[in-house]
């Protein structure tokens, strides 16, 4: 059996092979990307180019109307949609659960931009952080923008899969069905640079997955 999903389908996966002897090779198949053995998982780059798109409308009304919107993308405990939205729309900050939101650290580097002549402002919010609690927050603190809320939701888990997507999926789903001809089971089939991986199920979510250091320095110098 090949399972295509993610760390509760890879649960169901360990317990399935405490009651039965066939084989079990997981497909990481989650928009959020939040599984270990793999640097991306299917599904996560087209929910990034959905929110991508939804984002670049949005910045047009925000520039005309000279507002602040706070657009919630999925990933109640990861922030990988959220980031690499924010990098790809050049947005002015982000709130994603690997990282502290100081409400009055962002209000402050927000009067700094406005200072500096800054009419509209985009922030990504994760599904965890509360786009709505966050702007009510923010206003509360005074925030120096007409802000809006935008919260894509569901829309993000479906559309025309990009071509990053179909490519990884054939990848490892070739990939799972030559490990089960060889013998394999118990492991998700993954993908880290070049090199096509098995994982054990438990180490795939054992620990959080990590933002790269690097895309976070990226978010601080696009804001500036």
């Amino acid at each position: 059996m090949i399972a295509i999903g993610g760390d509760g389908t890879f649960h169901g996966c360990e317990a399935l092979a405490k009651c039965w002897s066939g084989r079990v090779i997981g497909c990481p198949g989650t928009i959020d990307n939040d599984l270990m053995g793999t640097d991306f998982t299917i599904g996560f780059a087209t929910a990034v180019q959905t929110a991508v798109e939804a984002v670049d409308k949005i910045r047009d009304t925000a520039e005309s109307h000279e507002r602040m919107f706070l657009v919630e993308v999925m990933g109640r405990h990861s922030g990988f949609i959220a980031v690499h939205t924010a990098l790809a729309c050049a947005a002015e900050t982000v709130c994603i659960p690997e990282t502290p939101t100081v409400i009055e650290a962002i209000v402050q580097d927000l009067h700094k931009l406005k200072a500096s002549g800054k009419g509209s402002i985009m922030m990504i919010v994760t599904e965890g952080g509360g786009a709505q609690i966050l702007n009510d927050q923010l206003n509360d603190a005074g925030v120096p923008f007409s802000t809006r809320v935008v919260i894509l939701g569901h829309l993000q888990r479906r559309g025309c899969p990009a071509p990053a997507d179909r490519i990884l999926a054939s990848e490892l789903g070739a990939y799972g069905a030559r490990a089960i001809a060889a013998g394999e089971t118990g492991a998700m089939a993954g993908r880290i640079g070049d090199e096509l991986k098995l994982t054990p199920f438990a180490d795939t979510y054992a620990t959080h997955k990590p933002i790269p250091q690097r895309q976070l320095d990226l978010l601080d110098i696009l804001a500036s």
